[in-house]
């Protein structure tokens, strides 16, 4: 295995370019790394700019690479990020990025990975100016597909979706207000020296002003909080909680959605939490007994009832569908180089079979919550459209909020540089 942790970078990002799994998961196995952190950075923020670092190698290279070398390729945008974006000394991330050619067995490409790390250092204004007159793609590092589509759905939007898209994400926390207050918890964190602010749309949100390990956050072992971002935080609310309902939590990895319900109606009858990935479904239990609560949980493919449901109706459904991820793409960079059209469109038609079969679960008079995380309307407000118009016995309900906005049916909160929330989409139905 590669010790160098630019090579460790590289061989992730190589791995993504062939679109082998998530940055995620393919970072998992060198959490244990001294060096981490670093590595982390490298990934996340080559994914975060690669279209313009991608852009500005195309220009510094004399002829295109072979599919084979793309992890070539990925050390020399590792490296271009590391000159652009990171305060790494220029020649330690020169001269450790083309040492790193070694641990990839890839010795040959010393002398281009040097040279075009060289050829930035010296072109850099005129690189620059390449840049300012590329494509608005290019320019804002998201693929030509997705700025196409941003800019059809949301032109007014485009310029602040695409920025708060870039952006580092805050770290967010929600509040259990079963067992404080949120003020009561800002004091606790005042006096102890960590600055945050309350959130604007979510009672129960925090903001902490610079982030820091999820295990060092005071009280969260103890339950006092969760991570969750402003705009899940606002699920719970809108599903109308009262005592005694019976509820299911559909697709509900990694259970922040589940805990918030859970923290917030103590008296349901049961919470029965769905997930099809054992892996998944058991970080559902470990938030569940962290904060010492509890739910029914199984595996099994929400769509396929058969496979889990005993006919017993459901007052309230949540489904927070798959997605295309478009609104969350400053949490998952990776998004930017793993996700294609062809793939909405499948989702599209996994969307559709969850809310058809999903409806058949809930009682009359019921209600169900269908989100995303996209701001795509063919996943949001054209899904809910084509449903409605083939199901009778479901109306519109309407979300009275004053936060995102307002669609046919249904509320989009887009990424915006004024907010800390995620893009979330939400449409509650009622079964008549």
């Amino acid at each position: 295995m590669a010790s160098n942790s630019r090579a460790i970078a590289a061989k992730i990002l190589g791995s993504l370019l062939k679109k082998q799994g998530s940055l995620s998961n393919q970072l998992d196995p060198f959490r244990d790394e001294a060096e981490f952190q670093f590595i982390q950075e490298l990934c996340f923020g080559t994914c975060r700019w690669f279209h313009q670092l991608d852009f500005l190698l195309q220009e510094l290279l004399s002829k295109p690479l072979k599919s084979k070398d793309r992890d070539v390729r990925a050390l020399m945008l590792i490296g271009l990020y590391q000159l652009k974006f990171m305060r790494v000394p220029d020649h330690a991330a020169i001269n450790e990025t083309v040492s790193a050619t070694s641990d990839l067995k890839q010795r040959w490409a010393r002398g281009l990975v040097n040279a075009v790390l060289r050829n930035f250092q010296r072109q850099a204004d005129t690189l620059q100016a390449k840049l300012d007159s590329a494509s608005l793609a290019s320019r804002a590092s998201h693929p030509d597909w997705l700025v196409e589509a941003v800019a059809t759905d949301w032109p007014d939007q485009l310029e602040d979706i695409l920025d708060a898209s870039n952006a580092r994400p805050p770290l967010t926390l929600r509040v259990n207000l079963a067992r404080q207050s949120r003020e009561q918890y800002l004091q606790k964190l005042s006096s102890l020296g960590i600055q945050a602010t309350p959130g604007l749309l979510a009672n129960s949100a925090i903001y902490l002003s610079e982030p820091m390990p999820v295990h060092n956050i005071p009280g969260f072992a103890e339950g006092e909080l969760s991570v969750q971002d402003e705009a899940s935080q606002l699920v719970a609310g809108t599903l109308r909680l009262e005592p005694g309902l019976q509820l299911l939590d559909a697709c509900a990895a990694p259970g922040g959605k589940t805990s918030h319900i859970l923290e917030s109606e103590h008296s349901l009858t049961r919470l029965v939490a769905i997930e099809k990935e054992k892996s998944r479904l058991f970080r559902i239990e470990e938030n569940l007994q962290r904060l010492k609560l509890a739910a029914t949980l199984v595996c099994a493919d929400a769509a396929v009832l058969a496979s889990w449901w005993d006919g017993e109706g459901f007052d309230r459904v949540l489904l927070d569908a798959p997605c295309s991820a478009t609104g969350v793409i400053r949490r998952h960079p990776d998004i930017k180089l793993l996700r294609t059209p062809e793939q909405v469109t499948e989702l599209l038609v996994t969307q559709q079979q969850l809310l058809r079969n999903l409806w058949q679960c809930l009682k009359p008079g019921g209600l169900f919550l269908y989100t995303t995380c996209s701001i795509l309307p063919e996943e949001n407000q054209a899904q809910i459209r084509q449903f409605l118009d083939s199901h009778h016995d479901a109306k519109y309900e309407g979300i009275a909020a004053d936060w995102g906005v307002e669609c046919e049916t249904g509320r989009q909160l887009l990424p915006s540089t004024s907010s800390g929330a995620d893009g979330f989409f939400f449409s509650l139905l009622r079964k008549c």
